[in-house]
């Protein structure tokens, strides 16, 4: 059975999503405030952290950052933020996903679903797990990238974005197939969402970010990237 931690101090929300994770045989632990979901997370190990930012006694953010100082477990943000350098500074101290309230029980379902996808590691053939730049190196099977000798940090959302394009080299991928695959959603109007990784991605890889020469887009149709 998945397990999930939900982080979250308006109780009427937590019922539901109990009410609704339960009846689709998810595992559910409930913390009112950053303590208890550091004490929870300890003892139970969840497969899956919901979180929303605005806890009474500490921030969501110290929260991620104090989980990440132990654990990988996927991280989905639960936010009624809607300042985008506020979801920045969530996803840079480590959350893996996000989704703005008010959202629909489906949507966030699929996020969940797709979170518990992205933990399952999938072989990968033996040509595809290496990908070199003039810039910089991904390891596929170490789940690693490395630019000027450094290790860069990614997200676990990020990784799986960057994967999708490295092993597809000079073919569009499309916006659809992209938040289908990494967030297990289809609507166009999601396409924020992408352009926020995106943007991270390049920060972290692109030597010029702001003129992106590997990790290109495609206005209106998707992303494409250039060996």
């Amino acid at each position: 059975m998945t397990r999930v931690l939900v982080v979250e101090d308006d109780p009427q929300l937590v019922r539901a999503l109990v009410i609704n994770m339960q009846a689709r045989q998810y595992g559910v632990d409930a913390a009112p405030d950053g303590a208890t979901a550091l004490r929870l997370a300890a003892a139970r190990q969840p497969d899956v952290v919901m979180l929303d930012l605005g806890l009474p006694d500490m921030d969501g953010v110290d929260v991620i950052k104090a989980l990440r100082g132990w654990t990988r477990v996927p991280i989905l943000v639960l936010s009624a933020r809607q300042a985008s350098d506020e979801k920045v500074a969530a996803l840079d101290a480590g959350a893996d996903d996000y989704i703005t309230k008010p959202f629909s029980m489906d949507e966030l379902l699929a996020r969940l679903r797709a979170a518990v996808r992205r933990t399952e590691d999938t072989p990968l053939t033996p040509e595809t797990t290496r990908v070199e730049t003039a810039d910089f190196t991904i390891d596929l099977l170490a789940k690693k990238a490395v630019r000027a000798g450094h290790d860069v940090r990614l997200t676990p959302t990020e990784w799986h974005l960057l994967e999708i394009l490295v092993t597809n080299p000079g073919r569009l991928v499309t916006q659809k197939h992209l938040l289908r695959e990494v967030w297990g959603v289809t609507q166009g109007n999601k396409t924020n969402y992408l352009r926020v990784y995106m943007a991270q991605l390049r920060r972290k890889l692109e030597a010029d970010p702001s003129h992106p020469r590997y990790l290109i887009t495609e206005p209106g149709m998707g992303y494409r990237f250039e060996g």
